[in-house]
């Protein structure tokens, strides 16, 4: 297996597995699959801002994806990014997700970022929860129901690590480019 960044010809495949998570699971609150078009400019929306986007591969084929993307529009989350992180069904507990969300971190530490949050769906999400405590995140809150998905209402779990020192110093650095706000 390997971790590359990812790439336009890419889109069917993050489709592929974000919409099973959409359709199946509690990791994103999305009820529609997004499609191979959607997923192709969402993607070229984080790398545009030079953030990390990568997929794990093997024999040819992804086996999933994760990125880091902004936080909040706000000028002053300029340092935070939020992670994000899908593995094909298939390929549950290989360590793909450990390798990914590994990749995206040491790329948001090389930025300069501060912070990188983590608000994973479902309080139930011990794949999920276990891979980012195993990386150093930490548990930041819970906020109780917030959606209401497959018949049930689902918890999200907030967890965040710090990069290059936290809040121990300032920044040295503008942070991300941020418009609008």
């Amino acid at each position: 297996m390997i971790v590359r960044p990812s790439q336009a010809r890419d889109a069917q495949a993050l489709a592929a597995i974000y919409g099973h998570d959409v359709l199946h699971g509690f990791g994103t609150f999305e009820e529609v699959p997004p499609s191979p078009e959607e997923m192709a400019q969402r993607r070229l929306a984080i790398v545009e801002r030079g953030l990390p986007h990568v997929v794990a591969e093997a024999d040819g084929k992804v086996l999933g994806f994760a990125y880091a993307g902004l936080f909040r529009p706000r000028a002053a989350y300029r340092f935070t990014v939020e992670d994000s992180v899908y593995v094909a069904p298939e390929a549950h507990g290989q360590g793909i997700g450990k390798a990914m969300l590994t990749q995206v971190l040491a790329a948001c530490e090389a930025l300069g970022l501060r912070q990188v949050m983590a608000v994973i769906g479902d309080s139930g999400n011990a794949g999920s929860i276990g891979l980012h405590t195993s990386l150093g995140f930490r548990h930041a809150g819970v906020c109780q129901s917030v959606g209401f998905k497959h018949g049930r209402w689902v918890d999200t779990v907030w967890m965040q690590k710090p990069l290059n020192g936290g809040d121990t110093t300032p920044p040295a650095a503008d942070g991300l480019t941020l418009t609008g706000h």
